[in-house]
This record gives structure tokens, sequence and C-alpha cells, in this order.
């Protein structure tokens, strides 16, 4: 399996200074990056590791989610899939305070009841998931 990169290049202190993220391996761009910014409610025009950890979460979530439903024998016709991670102080430092996954899919061949267990189950499996079991992460999902 591949390895990704992303590279940071970081000038200044946390409060005064910003950077710049590169995704590396894909080449779709640079984005800035700042702390006042990243602890602002206003993103103002800039990323932070929350955004894309959101990014990341929700596009796994939303491919585990689509195999899952095959393998119970639905067809997933769209999944809208959300990710709210939330940053807060923790001692010393900051901390991911969790992590909200909504999800609202048009799915053949499965119930509303079977559409959340499918659902749970890859909130359960998907590999950022995995990587994330120190952060609490809550799941609502229902068919449109």
């Amino acid at each position: 399996m591949p390895t990704r990169t992303a590279r940071t290049a970081w000038t200044g202190t946390l409060e005064q200074g910003s950077g710049q993220v590169e995704f590396t391996s894909s080449g779709v761009g640079t984005y800035e990056v700042s702390f006042p910014k990243r602890a602002a409610d206003d993103a103002g025009g800039t990323t932070s590791p929350e955004e894309m950890i959101a990014a990341a979460h929700s596009s796994c979530f939303a491919m585990q989610l689509s195999a899952l439903i095959a393998e119970a024998g639905g067809t997933p016709q769209s999944l809208e899939v959300r990710a709210d991670v939330s940053l807060g102080p923790d001692d010393p430092g900051f901390k991911l305070t969790g992590i909200a996954l909504t999800v609202r899919g048009e799915v053949d061949g499965l119930d509303a009841e079977g559409f959340a267990r499918v659902a749970q189950a890859a909130k359960e499996s998907c590999p950022v998931s995995k990587a994330l079991t120190g952060v609490a992460i809550t799941l609502d999902a229902a068919l449109d």
C-alpha cells in the first residue's frame, strides 16, 4: 500500500508565526495555517489540522460506508458525510475534544435500521477512526 506525504514550513512563534501546508503526494495545493486563526471561530481563509483531520475522516468514512453498504446487499446512490472536529484546552496545551460524524444517505436495499447498523460498523472500522481512538467520536446516521 502507498505512503502519502504532506509537508509544513513554519516561521515564527506560535502566536505570531504562520505556516504553509503542502499536500506533497497529490500536488493539489499549498494551504496557509496559523495558530491564532486555528483557535478562532472564523478561520479567515486558512486551514487547520482539525479541518484536515475532518476532511480525512469524512472521506475515509464515506469510502468505508459505501463498501459496507454493498457487503450488506445495498446500493449507495449518494452519501453526504460531515465531520466536525473540535479543539479544546488540555494541560498542557490543547487536544481534540471530539469528532461528530453526520451522514445522510440515499441507499437502495437497506432500511433505516440496516443503514444505521452499517454506518456504526463503518465508524468503527474506517482506518481514520481507528487512528483517532483517543478522541470521542459520535455518529448521526439517517437515510434521506
